[in-house]
């Protein structure tokens, strides 16, 4: 075992407990690894890691999907598994080989450990690594713990950010990395559908982008008004459930006073809501889907084709942390609205119940450890 260098201002007071689920769809929080005494000692550690003391983990719809289904695609619970991805904290511990990060750094992490010598890790591309290990998604282990042990390279300094921002800069780095591979533009007129936590971040992003106009759509009221409150010059769309592809379109139309969308955002993984952005953008626009959904789904083939309409997919993100950290630091992003529930850790299973139920009107969930 390798010698570590371990915390002298900031030593780990309470065991450590995560988050977990399992096949049958229990949810439960019960102890977890690295112990608090290892943290302690500095004991564990791989070379290039260290440990952080998690404060603040955002409860992805991921998160809740693995709870109730068990599974998302190929991705299956098959034992016990810890839950979260989006989390920031503190480094209590460093490995002797860490140069570029001590005790007492407020760090986000970054939930992913590549192998570095695929052709998508070499070509920069990492989050398409043939041997990607993505915390929360089975069978590796996620963050919703009180301590855990992490690739130094993947833990990103904060500065003072608070613990909740940095918690958020991964949600941020999802639609980061969908406004730059879509390529939206000043001026470019946006759909954006689904104003869920991604939707409305990818909201913020492209009204920074200066995408204009910008129409969010969404089934529920209450997010809408969100998105209004958030942005207020988007325009609003509720999405009538049951209604055509081309009604859609129609009434995106009237939203914009004419003005067919350039690129859609589409959010929502959701079979009609994809059909509806592909008959919304014009003659060679995008529809760029961030959402994930079902394992095949019918799409209105011949609109894309006699449109020239580009159909675009994201898997999660590479290269975002630095400038999602820039721009929250220098308030070109404020995500603080968007946390709207917090709960301790010891009370995560109310916590997940909160995000799983729209009646509540959560946006984002955080859970977090203040000890």
């Amino acid at each position: 075992m390798s010698t570590t260098t371990t915390v002298e201002t900031v030593k780990p007071s309470k065991a450590n407990i995560g988050v977990f689920t399992n096949p049958k769809h229990d949810l439960w929080v019960a102890e977890a690894s690295p112990t608090a005494d290892d943290v302690a000692k500095g004991e564990g550690l791989k070379v290039g890691e260290v440990s952080v003391g998690i404060k603040s983990t955002g409860i992805c719809g991921s998160d809740v999907h693995f709870w109730h289904a068990g599974c998302i695609g190929p991705m299956i619970v098959e034992h016990d598994h810890i839950l979260g991805h989006e989390s920031a904290g503190v480094v209590l511990a460093v490995h002797p080989s860490v140069t570029k990060l001590k005790p007492g750094d407020r760090v986000a992490v970054e939930p992913n450990v590549v192998c570095h010598e695929c052709e998508p890790c070499l070509t920069g591309r990492y989050n398409g690594c043939e041997r990607v290990q993505f915390l929360s998604t089975p069978p590796v282990n996620g963050l919703l713990r009180r301590y855990v042990n992490h690739p130094a390279i993947w833990c990103h300094k904060i500065g003072d950010m608070s613990f909740e921002d940095g918690a958020m800069l991964e949600p941020l780095s999802v639609a980061l990395a969908a406004i730059e591979r879509s390529g939206v533009k000043l001026g470019d007129p946006v759909l954006v559908c689904g104003a869920g936590p991604i939707g409305l971040i990818t909201l913020l992003c492209a009204r920074a982008a200066g995408a204009e106009p910008i129409v969010i759509t969404d089934i529920d009221e209450g997010r809408l008004a969100f998105a209004k409150e958030l942005v207020p010059s988007v325009l609003t769309h509720k999405v009538v459930i049951g209604a055509s592809s081309e009604d859609f379109a129609n009434s995106i139309l009237s939203a914009t006073e004419g003005i067919e969308p350039a690129i859609a955002l589409e959010c929502t993984g959701v079979e009609s809501s994809v059909a509806g952005a592909i008959q919304s953008v014009k003659f060679g626009g995008k529809v760029f889907v961030i959402g994930v959904g079902k394992n095949e789904m019918k799409i209105p083939f011949m609109r894309l084709s006699t449109r020239e309409i580009d159909l675009q997919f994201q898997y999660r993100y590479c290269n975002t942390w630095p400038r999602a950290i820039r721009l929250v630091k220098h308030g070109v992003i404020d995500l603080k609205k968007l946390v709207t529930h917090r709960f301790d850790l010891s009370d995560a299973i109310k916590a997940f119940q909160t995000a799983a139920d729209p009646k509540t009107g959560a946006i984002k969930v955080q859970i977090q450890s203040k000890d």
